[in-house]
């Protein structure tokens, strides 16, 4: 009988234990800031009652202050990600985002978003998805995202990138690299006409031969006045009615790829989602805009943006027909 190869198992001292997370309200928002529904008591109120086929189509005042929120989260997870590095605590890069966040004029919408405690997400080697900034430093080797949602003229725009911290191993720039590339095949592959649900096909056709696993417990997502809305944008196979591009959409694509199990564990907190054997996940995510021509990323880098050694010197922000 054959043996099974053995599987790879990250040492227990690297991954991530639960700190010190401050209450919801321990970051002031000004008054003047516009805030979403669910901002005093954590509950939204506002809901799309469409069947997941039936997509909005954006005016072209909403795709305005869609670009305007796109372009604020970008220059907040811009901010915020210049700070990472060896012993600086997520805690820290949370006041950072929220501090840029207000400076701009903008609501942090994860904070109180369902009694979400923080301004940002920031997830951490084997944290899936939802990680809470807490007090625990960085080390060198980890690999971090951070994932930024700020709430503009009645408009939410949400992005997120990875972040080495140090030097990492090569596992880890392997993950990276080939979670970014199966991302940006997603994203190019975006067009009028286009079902949904092909989305995560190519995703998990491109990590053939990787060995990475696409998470299916968490999807992309429909967004615009609504954090979260139609169409849910799965990152793998699939056969689900969830609609067709069309021109003035706009959704994210956030695939969460695995070097391990896709199988997750929660956290007391309720929200942190962790590999269930320790293995190391990450993602990347843009707001994307369907127009008449393709795809643009509403929350695309800018020429001040930082790049990252995987961009290869280039961070497309639109994706013509081919």
């Amino acid at each position: 009988q054959k043996k099974k190869p053995r599987t790879y198992v990250r040492p227990k001292d690297e991954m991530r234990k639960a700190g010190f997370v401050h209450p919801v309200g321990h970051r002031a928002v000004p008054p003047g800031i516009l805030l979403p529904d669910y901002a005093r008591d954590g509950v939204p109120k506002a809901m799309d009652l469409r069947p997941s086929w039936m997509v909005e189509t954006k005016s072209a005042s909403d795709i305005e202050k869609m670009r305007a929120a796109g372009r604020v989260a970008r220059e907040v997870l811009d901010a915020t990600g210049r700070e990472v590095k060896v012993g600086v605590t997520t805690d820290f890069l949370d006041d950072v985002a929220h501090a840029a966040t207000i400076e701009r004029g903008a609501y942090p919408s994860p904070l109180n978003y369902h009694g979400y405690p923080k301004s940002i997400c920031t997830s951490v080697n084997e944290v899936i998805c939802h990680g809470i900034p807490d007090d625990i430093p960085l080390k060198a080797g980890d690999v971090i995202n951070v994932d930024v949602t700020v709430f503009l003229d009645g408009f939410h725009g949400d992005c997120s990138e990875m972040f080495y911290v140090g030097d990492v191993d090569d596992r880890s720039v392997s993950l990276v690299e080939a979670t970014y590339d199966c991302w940006q095949a997603a994203i190019a592959a975006c067009a009028p006409g286009r079902p949904y649900k092909e989305l995560g096909g190519i995703i998990e056709d491109r990590l053939k031969g990787t060995g990475y696993k696409s998470v299916q417990e968490f999807c992309g997502h429909g967004i615009g006045k609504l954090f979260h809305t139609g169409p849910n944008v799965l990152h793998y196979k699939n056969t689900e009615p969830n609609g067709v591009m069309a021109p003035g959409q706009t959704f994210t694509i956030e695939p969460m790829i695995c070097e391990g199990t896709i199988l997750s564990n929660k956290w007391k907190d309720d929200w942190t989602a962790v590999t269930k054997d320790g293995g190391r996940s990450a993602q990347f995510e843009h707001t994307l805009l369907i127009t008449e021509g393709g795809v643009e990323a509403l929350t695309g880098k800018t020429a001040d943006s930082p790049l990252q050694p995987w961009e290869k010197g280039v961070a497309p922000t639109r994706w013509p027909l081919s």
